[in-house]
């Protein structure tokens, strides 16, 4: 084996790249994570942090699929933020240890809390008026909350945590490779003639699969793309990390918050609104947040806040219909394993599911580390507000 050659070559370092490549570092593989364009990708910086258990799922009063397959999850990032699980997290910033589920007293919305209530009671917990945290403690508030065990994580600090422990491993890729088959793996060649081989390649590039696959010769597996136009807004407010229950599966509002400080919050929208903003402009898609806002928070003062919106693409696999994937998805074909993970939280069963399809190729690990290439390593990658040019 070459200096340069690889067990295994993994494109992307979002979430899912990250998380597999420490796995697989940890079982002995020569591996090394090739990123375009910061360690964090595009994706999963820009997710809200939330590891979902599936609570939100369940709101018709039924478990659906995406329930069942995400329910472990948040117990697998629990342990590794306490430092007992199969990554060691303890150094990653927990934004907040709980969210919250509210209600707005309609009929609808009461209707997903209590069906939420009885099919994930052991996963929530009423919490009594006097228990609410701001801003719920005000007497404007005439809905329900339920507390969720499901944590918030800072993106940045995750990627920066797993950056400390396998960035070394991680190299920031100047072009797409020229890629080619051969007798046991594959190698790829960069524009100024560097070459590497890996037995494997492992794609977990988010969008970035679709061009990887091209570059290979691969029809499948077929990506689709569902955009997202997602708002945020700064100012003097309180920390928040809620969804607003509406008459569907999906929340009608989520929103995380990002202590700046000083003294201000960012908050994050995501839910219905940025699912449904995607034609909007940036300024009709802040005046849809604020109408929201003004509807589902009444009570809540929004003085002198900034706001900024941002387009986003979340890549998963093709589906029937183009309906959302009920799982994280991994596929094995001619030595190329794929990934979309779909969510930040389905990272654990990705590098799982990437490992066993590692062994179903038959490919055991060589010991020692990758001696480098001479490629640079990729940045971290800036939060979604951290890149605002101009707050409205």
């Amino acid at each position: 084996m070459h200096d340069t050659d690889l067990d295994i070559a993994i494109f992307g370092a979002g979430i899912a790249g990250l998380w597999t490549l420490a796995r697989l570092r940890q079982s002995g593989y020569r591996v090394a994570t090739f990123e375009r364009h910061a360690l964090g990708g595009v994706q999963s910086i820009a997710s809200q942090g939330i590891i979902h258990g599936g609570t939100k799922y369940a709101l018709t009063g039924k478990l659906t699929g995406s329930a069942m397959a995400i329910g472990e999850m948040p117990g697998i990032w629990r342990a590794a933020l306490a430092g007992d699980g199969e990554i060691d997290l303890r150094d990653v910033r927990v934004l907040s240890p709980n969210q919250y589920l509210w209600t707005t007293g309609s009929l609808a919305s009461g209707m997903a809390g209590f069906f939420a209530g009885k099919v994930m009671q052991s996963r929530m917990q009423t919490l009594a008026r006097t228990d609410c945290p701001p801003p719920f403690d005000d007497r404007g508030f005439r809905g329900n909350l339920y507390r969720l065990e499901e944590p918030v994580l800072d993106t940045r600090s995750l990627m920066a945590t797993f950056a400390e422990q396998v960035g070394a491993d991680c190299r920031l890729l100047p072009a797409m490779p020229t890629f080619v088959r051969v007798d046991g793996g594959w190698r790829f060649r960069l524009p100024d003639g560097r070459e590497i081989g890996a037995r494997a390649l492992v794609l977990a590039a988010g969008a970035g699969n679709a061009d990887l696959l091209a570059a290979l010769g691969h029809a499948q597996p077929v990506m689709q793309t569902r955009p997202l136009h997602m708002l945020m807004l700064r100012g003097d407010l309180p920390p928040l990390h809620a969804h607003c229950l509406g008459a569907s599966a999906n929340p009608r509002l989520t929103v995380t918050s990002y202590p700046l400080g000083d003294g201000r919050q960012v908050w994050y929208l995501g839910g219905d609104v940025a699912e449904s903003g995607t034609q909007r402009s940036a300024d009709a898609q802040i005046a849809a947040g604020r109408a929201e806002l003004a509807e589902l928070l009444p009570w809540l003062t929004l003085r002198d806040v900034e706001w900024a919106t941002l387009p986003v693409e979340r890549a998963e696999i093709a589906t029937a219909g183009g309906k959302r994937p009920d799982d994280a998805y991994v596929g094995a074909n001619d030595g190329v394993i794929t990934c979309w993970p779909t969510k930040l939280a389905f990272a654990p069963r990705v590098a799982r599911l990437v490992g066993e399809a590692i062994d179903a190729l038959g490919i055991t690990p060589s010991g020692g580390r990758y001696a480098g290439d001479g490629l640079a390593h990729p940045p971290l990658a800036r939060l979604p507000w951290d890149g605002v040019a101009q707050w409205s």
